[in-house]
């Protein structure tokens, strides 16, 4: 067991993208899914109780060693990210493919009230969005649906991690007057 969760550790480390159960499974061929999970959990547990730059988080649908958010500034020092800057229109549109996917253009023009074209291309290229076929209407316009890039910029386990009209609805809201 010791073994193997080392493997998964290494694994993890040198994966550029979150490895799924199954993908650590298929390179495992001799551990079983149940073993993964438990050694899974037993790393978790391990960077938590040691407090270390790093934890192991579930996000896009697997597993992947991320860096501490407190540790943010001297990580950006070093490597210089170039930051994914998106307009206020980019980020409308976004939220309304990750809202109401699958989603041809025109519903999303129809939303926003103004053309996207460029927009989709611009999340096209940035992987944040795909296509995933052709509607089966008049003209056969694309359909679009949000990405395992678009999970992991915006830090989300799934879909189901997404705020809720409600919680973004209060995130606008003034304080409350009773306070004070």
């Amino acid at each position: 067991m010791e073994e193997i969760k080392n493997i998964i550790e290494s694994l993890l480390f040198v994966a550029g993208e979150p490895l799924t159960i199954d993908h650590i499974n298929n390179i495992l061929i001799q551990a079983e899914k149940k073993e993964i999970r438990n050694s899974l959990s037993e790393l978790s547990k391990e960077y938590e109780d040691r407090k270390g730059g790093f934890y192991l988080r579930e996000v896009a649908g697997g597993y992947q060693i991320r860096t501490r958010p407190e540790y943010r500034e001297w990580i950006k020092r070093l490597i210089q990210p170039k930051a994914l800057r998106l307009s206020k229109a980019a980020l409308e549109t976004l939220a309304i493919i990750a809202y109401k996917q699958p989603i041809i253009r025109s519903d999303i023009e129809h939303v926003r009230g103004v053309n996207c074209g460029g927009i989709l291309r611009m999340l096209l290229e940035r992987r944040l969005i795909r296509v995933l076929g052709k509607k089966e209407i008049p003209g056969r316009p694309l359909i679009y649906a949000t990405t395992k890039q678009f999970l992991e910029v915006f830090d989300l386990k799934d879909l189901k991690d997404l705020p809720t009209p409600e919680e973004i609805k209060s995130l606008g809201e003034a304080p409350s007057e009773h306070m004070g």
